[in-house]
């Protein structure tokens, strides 16, 4: 990938940006470049999934349309349990290949994961049809006709091929894919299952961290994934701001990691909300496996996965807000769940923020770009920074209105300097280029 560019340009908006309020339904829940970033899947809350397509003409840039629309997932009750399933999509994620032409991805909400297949099919009519509406019209074996079959205009269908369901107890919360092609691993707030994708109906449980007592529980799993190029490693995070690297060729189950990542707190540093801000909302493998980038309420973490003591970067993102928690707490922000994401080149790091802010830094922390998802964003901001002594601006500085405005849900295009950013209902599409 080229040098980095300094200023990122507005390309597109998908969705409503003229309401203050979204429509639930329509609210992004998650976003996903397929490995060619040609295609972008889009899940709401709603269960429906958009396709977006890249138009392969457009040199400079990226401009994608929408290619397909489909309802993934709606709405259940289990009555066993006297439980509302919601249709929200919770995760999507492309298969690794293209198989003849035809798209596969998985989707999930709490509970059920469905395999798609979505390819492009002719529409078939037939012409010459003897009836016409009138046998009568038939008089003698003259007036036969031999029906004929044409070929029509094409059109974009999807269908269900496998349903990954009554797995999980808890609310799913991460699908990943192997590098296998074959398999594929789902997490729940205390459990990892491991998927066959021609066995629907079986999975193996490679992580539990269930306590025989709930009254016990002291942590949860926040996301997990596959390494980009090891089928036998995979991670997890947990809210205590752990992050765990598992080894499958240790064990089939995994009681004992690989190894483990995490920043001690100093106890007398310790508050009320001090564990709550340590939860890992989201955590990634770089494109080439070495490093992980995970996300907590108020920074962004790089690793390297050879060195577990500590992070060999800290990005403040929200350390404008630290004297604002009691607040963030009483009205909910503070449990908000910011993705992350490398670059295709892995030398960049994304994240969104409140005001509709976006923070792209080096992998060295030494450049940071900031600037906001809006189509009237012409103006990017580029801000030296030096950590742990950046000084207060305007971004640092918050009011009630401003969390309503947050970018949670995000992807890096895998080979372009292009990202995809959610906010309420509607996708903002940015490139970078010279």
């Amino acid at each position: 990938m080229s040098k980095q560019a300094q200023e990122w340009k507005f390309q597109q908006v998908f969705g409503d940006t003229k309401s203050e309020e979204a429509v639930d339904d329509d609210i992004i829940s998650a976003t996903e470049f397929d490995k060619s970033g040609n295609y972008l899947a889009i899940g709401d809350r709603g269960g429906r999934v958009v396709i977006l397509e890249r138009n392969q003409q457009k040199k400079k840039g990226a401009e994608y349309k929408v290619m397909t629309e489909f309802q993934s997932h709606e709405a259940e009750f289990d009555y066993l349990k006297s439980l509302e399933i919601e249709e929200k999509i919770n995760k999507i994620k492309w298969y690794p290949s293209k198989c003849n032409n035809n798209l596969f991805l998985l989707t999930t909400n709490d509970k059920t994961i469905k395999l798609w297949k979505v390819q492009e099919k002719q529409v078939k009519k037939i012409q010459g049809s003897n009836l016409n509406g009138s046998i009568r019209s038939i008089t003698s074996a003259k007036d036969l006709k031999i029906p004929s079959v044409k070929k029509a205009e094409s059109t974009i269908a999807h269908q269900a091929k496998k349903i990954f369901a009554n797995a999980h107890a808890y609310h799913i919360n991460s699908i990943s894919f192997n590098t296998d092609g074959e398999t594929f691993l789902s997490a729940d707030d205390l459990r990892i299952n491991l998927w066959h994708l021609n066995h629907p109906k079986d999975s193996h449980n490679i992580v539990d961290i269930k306590p025989d007592n709930m009254e016990d529980l002291s942590e949860v799993i926040t996301s997990a994934s596959f390494h980009p190029e090891l089928c036998n490693t995979f991670m997890y995070s947990s809210s205590k701001g752990t992050i765990k690297l598992g080894d499958l060729r240790q064990s089939s189950t995994c009681k004992s990691y690989a190894k483990v990542f995490e920043v001690e707190e100093e106890p007398s540093s310790k508050t009320l909300f001090t564990e709550i801000i340590a939860s890992v909302s989201d955590a990634q493998f770089s494109p080439d496996g070495k490093y992980i980038l995970s996300r907590d309420y108020m920074t962004l973490k790089i690793w390297d996965i050879k060195m577990e003591n500590k992070p060999l970067k800290v990005l403040n993102i929200h350390e404008g807000l630290r004297s604002k928690l009691c607040e963030l707490y009483e009205n909910d922000c503070i449990f908000d769940k910011f993705e992350c994401s490398f670059s295709g080149c892995g030398n960049y790091v994304l994240t969104g923020s409140y005001k509709n802010n976006l923070h792209i830094f080096d992998k060295q922390g030494k450049t940071h770009y900031e600037f906001e998802a809006s189509p009237n964003a012409t103006k990017k901001q580029s801000i030296p920074s030096l950590l742990g002594r950046k000084k207060k601006s305007r971004s640092d500085q918050f009011e009630a209105s401003d969390f309503a405005k947050k970018c949670l849900h995000l992807n890096w295009h895998p080979n372009d300097n292009v990202i995809a950013v959610s906010s309420l209902g509607s996708l903002y599409i940015f490139a970078s280029y010279n």
